[in-house]
């Protein structure tokens, strides 16, 4: 993991109808770190990965995404720049089927060939959808949608993935799968991510980085291990 930061924030507001959710966010993500933002609800980290992804507009600040300024660059000019976003709800189309879904995540790229390894290494990331590729996103169980999105944000070659709440509605195996395979991605391609996460224990055993948020604001960035160690901001932000 080096030290550079890929990404890096400065003086972020975004909000929604002219009321700011996030004031004045800074914030840097070391390349190949896996950054964990924790908080409770309403902290403001679902808008943060919006305002990083172009989802929303930001009211002022700085995004840059390894040494580029991202000011006014299109949402689709994002995933050719290396960013990747899995929302929350994990956004599987589910009229498509599973080789579909995954194919929307290269359709821009003009490296046929790589497209086509990466689909192969997806299928071979997560072998339920190897054997699923003809069936429909709404056939999948929630654990099978996860990977599907994961898998098709990795179709784009990412060097940044903002992913928000993977663990949501899934089973304890099944959120433990998907942290171990974001240290191995972590580990094997040098992808960098920025997790949003309300099981904070299970964000924070695989992070690198805890950035806490509360209002809209960030609290304290520390090495992961510090926060979770750390009893006194435990019990203040993060209920345990």
């Amino acid at each position: 993991m080096s030290g550079e930061g890929l990404l890096e924030v400065r003086d972020l507001v975004a909000g929604y109808g002219g009321a700011p959710v996030l004031h004045g966010i800074d914030l840097t993500v070391p390349r190949g770190a896996i950054a964990a933002v924790v908080g409770a609800n309403g902290a403001g980290k679902t808008t943060l990965l919006r305002a990083l992804s172009g989802m929303l507009r930001p009211a002022a600040g700085r995004v840059v995404l390894a040494g580029e300024d991202l000011r006014g660059v299109a949402v689709e000019q994002l995933v050719r720049r290396g960013m990747a976003h899995v929302p929350e709800g994990r956004g599987v189309v589910g009229e498509l089927t599973v080789d579909e879904n995954l194919r929307l995540g290269g359709l821009w790229r003009r490296d046929r060939a790589d497209a086509a390894r990466a689909l192969d290494e997806v299928y071979q990331l997560f072998e339920p959808l190897a054997r699923r590729r003809r069936h429909l996103g709404h056939q999948l169980s929630g654990g099978e949608r996860q990977m599907l999105a994961l898998g098709r944000a990795l179709v784009a070659r990412p060097r940044l993935l903002l992913l928000d709440e993977p663990s949501l509605g899934l089973a304890p195996r099944v959120v433990a799968q998907t942290m171990a395979l974001l240290r191995r991605l972590r580990d094997g391609t040098g992808l960098t991510v920025l997790l949003v996460e309300q099981n904070v224990r299970s964000a924070l055993s695989v992070a690198d980085q805890g950035v806490v948020m509360s209002l809209g604001r960030i609290v304290t960035t520390a090495p992961a291990a510090r926060l979770r160690d750390d009893a006194d901001l435990r019990h203040a932000y993060l209920g345990f």
